[in-house]
């Protein structure tokens, strides 16, 4: 065997030495808060935000997997955020792990300001930042279901961006104080209305989280 063989023989034994590490290394983004808002709380729908999700999904080379928002409607054919996300587990898009489950997502989750990233993986500005954009548009109530009642939580099912309200939660799990609604991902307070400026007069602009549901 001449020197040049013995060199890329001795390369390619080493390429599927490394190629097994850099699989594990390559994080397998299942969760992600959108990096940019569409129209207040008129998001098309549930269609037209998980759109929104799979649209930033591709573009950051995770495509290939089902995307959804999680977000709740209300009325006769209530949806619940928690039934549309699949059964995880889901990481970030530095394959930091959020959660295993549905259950450990509204439990003792690893959702915190550091690992709730956008699908760049860049961290969203939260409270003590300027601007403020802790508050996510989740329409939920801390198990993930949907609010009964006529009280508008969802901002008419995600279809108005202007009279109206959604339930918010803080990405960042901090608030005005220590209680547990201030603290939570995903149902903290509702907003003062739907049209951006209002979502960002309470410290938000309109982001929804995203998961992978396969």
């Amino acid at each position: 065997m001449t020197m040049t063989k013995s060199l890329v023989t001795a390369a390619g034994a080493l390429a599927l030495m490394a190629a097994p590490a850099m699989a594990q290394q390559a994080p397998q983004m299942g969760f992600f808060i959108t990096s940019a808002p569409l129209q207040g709380g008129n998001l098309g729908g549930l269609e037209g935000a998980d759109r929104h999700c799979q649209v930033l999904a591709t573009a950051a080379g995770a495509g290939a997997r089902t995307w959804r928002a999680y977000l709740s409607t209300q009325g006769a054919n209530a949806v619940n955020a928690r039934d549309r996300i699949g059964r995880g587990p889901w990481q970030n898009a530095r394959g930091v792990v959020i959660a295993n489950s549905v259950a450990e997502l509204h439990g003792t989750n690893n959702l915190t300001k550091q690992t709730a990233l956008t699908e760049a993986g860049a961290m969203v500005n939260g409270r003590g930042d300027t601007p403020n954009q802790h508050d996510i548009l989740t329409g939920s109530q801390a198990d993930g279901t949907a609010f009964s009642g006529d009280a508008d939580r969802t901002c008419g099912n995600w279809t108005k961006g202007g009279e109206g309200s959604a339930m918010v939660g803080h990405h960042d799990r901090q608030g005005l104080n220590t209680e547990p609604p201030a603290l939570s991902w995903n149902s903290s307070h509702p907003s003062r209305g739907c049209d951006l400026p209002s979502l960002r007069a309470t410290g938000g602009n309109g982001l929804i989280y995203c998961f992978a549901a396969n």
